[in-house]
């Protein structure tokens, strides 16, 4: 369980074939002098299994099923990825509950930049939106946002100048590929209207 708030920006420094999968390394000394092997790290929200590590980089397997739903099968030697460490038990829960179970993906479609501060719209599947709603939670990337529109197609979010200079968000272009997970408690909230309707 992650909070959606990054704890630091890693780099890939490769993408190793094996398939079916591949091999992520991402470097980020702090984080990966800290981290022991068999911990759960969000590679840009995707809940990931540290499997090799050493002082400077750590190595995360990423099977088929990750590639084909997340943006983790974009990644180049040289993307930055947000980074944030499993929840503590007494951590302060600074964004909202995030699984990093990625619910599908969507696209930068508009960005609006006034002075350090910016406005970004992006495209969401249908069957995502609704589970959102305005001034509720969504991580993008894996970063714990506020909704401010909220459309059948599209959502929108106002981002600060920290989280712009903090996170991969800061350099999204109009086209690029996020990940999305909605609220855990939305979720729930449909299941129970659907099963309303069970025989």
């Amino acid at each position: 369980m992650f909070s959606g708030i990054v704890e630091a920006l890693g780099t890939v420094v490769e993408v190793r074939s094996e398939p079916p999968g591949c091999r992520l390394i991402v470097r980020e000394p702090k984080i990966a002098s800290e981290t022991l092997v068999a911990e759960s790290i969000s590679v840009n929200g995707c809940c990931l299994t540290v499997v090799e590590t050493d002082d400077e980089t750590m190595g995360f397997d990423a099977g088929p099923e990750t590639l084909a739903r997340t943006n983790l099968g974009d990644f180049q030697p040289g993307s930055p990825v947000n980074l944030e460490r499993a929840l503590k038990v007494d951590d302060r829960l600074g964004g909202h509950f995030v699984s990093g179970h990625i619910d599908g993906t969507g696209e930068l479609l508009e960005r609006k930049d006034m002075g350090e501060w910016s406005d970004f719209w992006f495209s969401v599947p249908r069957e995502l939106a609704r589970q959102m709603a305005s001034k509720g939670s969504i991580a993008v990337d894996g970063v714990s946002l506020t909704i401010v529109g909220c459309e059948p197609d599209r959502f929108s979010v106002s981002l600060i100048p920290f989280t712009l200079s903090v996170t991969t968000l800061g350099s999204k272009k109009v086209g690029d590929r996020v990940n999305l997970e909605t609220d855990l408690l939305a979720k729930y909230v449909q299941r129970l209207r659907e099963s309303e309707d069970w025989q």
